[in-house]
């Protein structure tokens, strides 16, 4: 397609006085890493592409499904159908929304192995994940690298913000040394309101996008938190960097050392992930093996093997979902007996 064929793509934005062309001209130069490509992360894409961020990389480790429907704008039902890595699902429909937009898909899980060859080239990381592990390793990177990256987080109807800027805000180890204790609601046991989604990762994006254009200048370092049901906003002076933070206060950025990461159960879902073994997989064969036993849906990316109580989608580099549990042992026993040990 003509990249020309679109002059006044962004003329609103331009005629806007914070932006203007030379705040325009930024943006097409500017790199984001989307990490986690679902309700938050989905808009974050979808919104910067429209905005003209020349470049974006896209990192997510699961699949569409059709109850992503409700609040993940990109996606559509075929998607869901196909069961679509999201990733990639998203790469596909924003070269139809702005094809001047460089944007790659890895489908993976972040990971202490890989997280520097995915993040190092970014200029700014957005937050779109559902777990903590995930966002103590982008910080821990974070603060290693100097890289500003913006949390966000939603359920039910209540959705937070706030940005990191490393040696400058408090980092999010700062705010939550550790992952919160005792049983935290899910999108799956107390739902969420798309409207939520879309303005938490609005606030994000909105953040993003002053951020390339002029730095933080003026920018709110603010703990941002809303309740659409409730109608409430507010906004918390954001403190600076805390001296006894293990993170950005002593250094010590054990999630990015890391040589091994336990299975996580996943965000509105019932399962969960086992990612301890990096193989590549013969779907071809697996699916050979595994249909005498179940019903099996395979494409390009991966592979669904369906049993009466619980559902396994198997990617090449032998990651698996396990869906119908939240037991780890009962997920690795079910990786062990259908795709091995």
């Amino acid at each position: 397609m003509d990249t020309h064929q679109f002059p006044d793509r962004y003329s609103r934005q331009v005629q806007f006085s914070g932006i203007g062309r030379e705040g325009q001209a930024k943006l097409a130069a500017a790199h984001v890493a989307v990490v986690g490509v679902g309700a938050l992360g989905a808009f974050h894409a979808g919104a910067l592409a429209r905005a003209g961020v020349g470049r974006l990389t896209l990192i997510d480790r699961d699949y569409v499904e059709a109850n992503n429907l409700q609040r993940q704008w990109l996606f559509e039902e075929s998607d869901a159908v196909e069961a679509l890595p999201k990733a990639e699902a998203a790469a596909r429909h924003l070269a139809k929304i702005n094809s001047e937009v460089s944007v790659q898909a890895v489908v993976t899980d972040l990971t202490p192995g890989n997280v520097e060859e995915l993040l190092s080239e970014a200029d700014l990381i957005l937050d779109g994940t559902d777990n903590f592990e995930t966002r103590y390793l982008m910080n821990d990177f974070a603060v290693w690298r100097n890289v500003p990256w913006i949390y966000g987080a939603a359920v039910g109807s209540y959705g937070l913000a706030m940005l990191v800027e490393p040696s400058v805000t408090c980092c999010f180890k700062c705010i939550y040394p550790e992952p919160p204790s005792g049983v935290q609601p899910t999108c799956e046991t107390a739902g969420v309101v798309n409207t939520v989604t879309a303005l938490v990762a609005s606030w994000q994006v909105s953040l993003a996008l002053r951020f390339f254009v002029d730095g933080w200048k003026g920018a709110p370092r603010k703990i941002f938190t809303v309740d659409v049901w409730k109608g409430e906003t507010r906004q918390v002076q954001q403190p600076g960097p805390q001296p006894d933070c293990p993170a950005c206060g002593l250094r010590q950025l054990l999630h990015l050392e890391g040589k091994k990461r336990r299975p996580v159960s996943l965000c509105g879902r019932n399962a969960v992930q086992i990612h301890e073994r990096e193989r590549p997989l013969d779907l071809a064969e697996l699916e050979s093996r595994l249909r005498p036993l179940g019903a099996v849906r395979r494409n390009e990316f991966a592979l669904r093997f369906f049993l009466p109580s619980y559902e396994l989608t198997i990617f090449a580099d032998g990651r698996a979902i396990i869906k119908g549990t939240q037991d780890v042992g009962v997920a690795r026993s079910l990786y062990a007996k259908y795709v091995g040990a």
